[in-house]
């Protein structure tokens, strides 16, 4: 098997959870939406109920109410619409309050994402094939245990709610009718708040497994797992070039200057300083050209290729660095070593063995890689 193809047997990183959130792709469960929709319309009823139901008292009031008004402008759509527009109100609010608590109990799982996407349509939610392995498959299998398994479940809290009730139920009609119409109102919401507590037992078995569904879906292979590394941190052959491009403009830049150095100065990796005394032109040595980094390097490279001495002073490169601008002479607390050091490179041109000058940098002058004072550099 190849390894594009391979099998998927590493965990989903983090990225592919995201683009798989923002594609849909989320935990779903219908039984904790269902749960909550179920406990905000028991809610609703045991608040909202005497509303409802004393709307509706004054809508058949006014519904068997007739008089000679009545009689000669009997309109029964118009007494109808009216019916239905004084109960509006509490149903409205039990529709809303529904249709949050969906929402919010999807949307959190979904990371907070409201996808647009599913609701366009997809011909795979017809595909007679695509829905058989839906219902056949192990996905489909699954739901089944759980349909049983809510079956079962709420059959038995329906059950014993109702066994202690049916010689009460038996009587209904014998007694007074409000008290019986109040114990029957409230046995109803009892059952509706029973109910959702199950849906929340049986959301809480199923939310562990659509975590662990969704995370055997977005399983990766090992190219993949390559592939996005490669995306976030780039391609080691693309950084490679783009590396090697921005030597060689550095390098383009520095030539002249590397031609016209005497000697360079070297921290040794992170700084590099071309310094050049020509008393025609100035009365110290000039600082040609300074860099850090890419730029240190390049000027390195072109100092080996023109035979450039390089030595390393690490607290005076720092200090030069940081003190002098490209194509200005020194600072006046530099001469002493920098004239040391020219003097050697300059005995070496002349055939002569000498050993590497020992030079120092004021205190005050002394810097750390980040250009902060550092009088403990040496």
């Amino acid at each position: 098997m190849s390894e594009q193809g391979g099998e998927k047997s590493f965990a989903p990183t983090e990225k592919r959870k995201r683009d798989a959130a923002q594609k849909g792709d989320v935990i779903r469960s219908r039984e904790l939406a269902t749960a909550a929709s179920v406990a905000i319309g028991a809610a609703w009823l045991l608040i909202a109920g005497p509303w409802l139901l004393g709307l509706l008292a004054d809508s058949l009031r006014a519904g068997f109410t007739w008089d000679r008004a009545t009689l000669d402008d009997f309109t029964p759509g118009r007494m109808l619409t009216a019916a239905l527009i004084g109960i509006l109100p509490p149903v409205l609010v039990l529709g809303v309050a529904v249709i949050l608590a969906s929402l919010v109990s999807q949307l959190g799982f979904g990371e907070g994402r409201w996808i647009g996407g599913n609701l366009a349509p997809k011909g795979s939610r017809i595909d007679p094939l695509a829905g058989l392995k839906r219902m056949f498959g192990p996905n489909g299998w699954i739901e089944i245990g759980k349909g049983l398994a809510k079956v079962a479940l709420l059959g038995t809290i329906a059950w014993t709610w109702a066994n202690g009730r049916i010689a009460t139920f038996a009587r209904l009609g014998q007694g007074d009718l409000l008290d019986q119409l109040s114990w029957a109102w409230d046995a109803v919401i009892l059952l509706l708040f029973w109910l959702a507590a199950g849906l929340f037992v049986i959301a809480l078995f199923d939310l562990p497994v659509q975590l662990f569904r969704r995370l055997t879906r977005l399983k990766m292979t090992l190219q993949e797992v390559r592939d996005e590394q490669k995306d976030a941190e780039g391609a080691p052959e693309k950084k490679a070039a783009i590396k090697d491009r921005q030597r060689k403009i550095a390098m383009g830049g520095l030539v002249p200057a590397m031609k016209e150095a005497q000697f360079v100065i070297t921290n040794p990796t992170h700084f590099s300083i071309a310094l050049a005394y020509d008393p025609g032109k100035a009365s110290a040595p000039i600082v040609l050209a300074k860099g850090r980094g890419d730029k240190a390097l390049a000027m390195r490279e072109l100092a080996a290729e023109y035979a450039v001495p390089v030595l390393e002073y690490p607290a005076l490169a720092r200090s030069v660095f940081y003190t002098t601008r490209e194509r200005q002479v020194i600072r006046e607390e530099h001469y002493a070593a920098v004239a040391a050091i020219l003097a050697f490179v300059l005995a070496l041109k002349r055939g002569e063995k000498r050993t590497a000058p020992q030079v120092s940098v004021p205190v005050t002058l002394r810097f750390d890689a980040d250009g902060r004072l550092d009088p403990a550099s040496v």
